[in-house]
């Protein structure tokens, strides 16, 4: 499983973060960080709520 971000969609809502703090992270300006590449076992229940949970649409799962 892996995280796909588009950065240009991302508006600082927070949900990502506020919902799976254990993998996605904020930057000063409250956007996510980029979370993009595999994720790492036990946390893949994490990454797809954030993803799932963006109002943006920023944040997209991509199964292996």
């Amino acid at each position: 499983m892996q995280i796909q971000f588009d950065p240009d969609a991302c508006t600082g809502h927070g949900r990502c973060y506020s919902l799976a703090p254990e993998f996605y992270e904020a930057d000063d300006d409250g956007h996510c960080v980029d979370p993009t590449g595999p994720v790492p076992v036990g946390l893949e229940g994490a990454a797809r709520l954030g993803a799932e949970n963006c109002p943006e649409g920023a944040l997209t799962v991509a199964e292996d």
